[in-house]
């Protein structure tokens, strides 16, 4: 408890109310790289060990002072009540800077808001329903492509799926092989990076690696595809000028105009980050929940008899349409508890823009701030039986007697506030309309019985394997 809380005098100023604050609990660690060789071995393992500290610790890492939070108030008061007093910050930046600084992601300040003005166009309720089609069709085509029997890695096959999900739905393009493999490439190079991100803080940094060639290579020709992409769509948005019927407002087409215009934070630099920032992220995290989704399922047999039972009197013998998304309660069920056990970004990192206060303790200014997602939505605190696959707690009563007591942000996958996920409508209808498309056709059984969890690119659950099962 702080000294606040424990009945002193109401401060009357920011600077009175840090004096009066607490010091953080601090994680000691090495001589000079502190905590950074513990939090890249095992990223789970090391906030786990963070997290019985306290609600806040500090701790240092990758040449930065970290703050872990592990309280959902906080995570509010950082996300939402207070976001214009935080910023992503140089820790964050330094992540933004392997992908794509000038993206809607890592952008501050009015250059954000007008790009999240541009871009919010291509994801409203009725641009999402017009996606739905699309994303049916792919999963059914994949689900049809495999055989009775046969062992299929889902991080690549999913990876594969969403890529081709989000370049039709989103950007209203056909990907040939060689396109998806330069996305994939770019992808997995930049995961090698962040894999390699504690190694490469306390290197000098004129000691090249394998790993930041790779990365160099990977990004040169994901530079050249997105080049590529919109100056084939100049030509094509050129051509069909007056034409209603060739002119299109895809995602790719709105941003190729945005580049052109006034007043939308983004010029041909902040555009090209744009198409780097949709094509990776929007297609590596969905692609990795669904991956723990369908191996939940596959562990799951209670699961998916009521999940059967659902998609049976729901949509029978025909493919989910958008129309079946309200009706499709339990698989939505099935998605949220999914995200919950492992959302894909496992933590997010804000810093103050000057010193403050949080959670009775003192944060200096250029303190890194960790919102801890994984940790928060695994809190026995918050949620009961916190690491068993559960979806019934997220239905009807059950769920309104447990949200009577637990916090807003004790659940934040796609985060939260003004800075939320651009496509978290997106991800939630597609995985929604995925899971319930694969699930008609066919059943997984595990092959991978354990998850080999990293902390990376993403909340990586490492090969995942599933023999797969046609249903009659």
């Amino acid at each position: 408890m702080s000294e606040l809380d424990a009945g002193s005098a109401e401060p009357t100023d920011a600077a009175e109310t840090a004096t009066a604050a607490e010091t953080l609990p601090h994680r000691s660690g090495l001589p000079v790289v502190g905590s950074t060789v513990a939090a890249s071995r095992d990223g789970v393992a090391f906030t786990e060990r963070v997290a019985s500290r306290g609600d806040l610790v500090s701790y240092n890492a990758f040449g930065t002072e970290m703050v872990a939070v592990f309280d959902p108030e906080v995570v509010e008061t950082v996300l939402v009540s207070e976001s214009d007093a935080f910023e992503k910050g140089e820790f964050e930046m330094a992540f933004g800077d392997l992908v794509a600084p000038d993206g809607l992601a890592f952008a501050e300040g009015e250059r954000w808001r007008r790009q999240r003005t541009a871009l919010q166009s291509a994801f409203t309720p009725d641009e999402i329903r017009g996606y739905a089609d699309e994303m049916v069709a792919n999963a059914a085509a994949m689900a049809d492509e495999w055989a009775d029997g046969e062992t299929v890695e889902l991080g690549d096959a999913f990876a594969t799926l969403t890529l081709r999900i989000l370049t039709r739905a989103l950007f209203d393009l056909d990907f040939d092989a060689e396109r998806g493999a330069v996305v994939r490439e770019a992808t997995e190079a930049i995961g090698a990076m962040m894999d390699r991100f504690g190694l490469l803080s306390v290197l000098p940094e004129w000691v090249p690696t394998p790993t930041e060639r790779r990365y160099d290579r990977a990004m040169a020709d994901l530079d050249a595809l997105v080049e590529d992409l919109m100056a084939e769509r100049e030509v094509g948005n050129a051509e069909g000028a007056g034409d209603a019927d060739r002119e299109r407002d895809d995602l790719l087409s709105l941003l190729v105009a945005a580049a052109d215009a006034e007043g939308t934070g983004m010029d041909r630099d902040a555009v090209r980050d744009q198409l780097v920032t949709f094509l990776f992220a929007g297609h590596e995290t969905t692609a990795t929940a669904l991956t723990y989704a369908c191996w939940l399922l596959a562990g799951s047999p209670e699961v998916r008899r009521r999940l059967d039972a659902e998609l049976d009197s729901v949509v029978g013998d025909r493919d989910p349409t958008v129309a079946d998304v309200p009706n499709l309660e339990y698989t939505e069920q099935v998605v949220k508890e999914a995200l919950r056990l492992y959302p894909p970004v496992y933590a997010l990192y804000r810093e103050p823009r000057e010193a403050t206060v949080l959670g009775g303790y003192r944060i200096p200014e250029g303190t890194t701030l960790q919102l801890a997602t994984y940790t928060i939505q695994r809190d026995d605190r918050w949620w009961d039986a916190p690491d068993e696959f559960r979806p019934e707690r997220w239905g009807g009563e059950a769920q309104g007697a447990a949200n009577s007591d637990r916090p807003e942000y004790a659940y934040f996958p796609f985060g939260g506030g003004p800075r939320h996920c651009i496509g978290m409508r997106f991800a939630a209808t597609e995985l929604q309309l995925a899971v319930a498309t694969l699930a008609r056709r066919v059943e997984f059984e595990r092959v991978t019985e354990n998850l080999d969890l990293s902390m990376g690119l993403t909340l990586d659950p490492g090969p995942v394997e599933v023999r797969i099962r046609k249903r009659g």
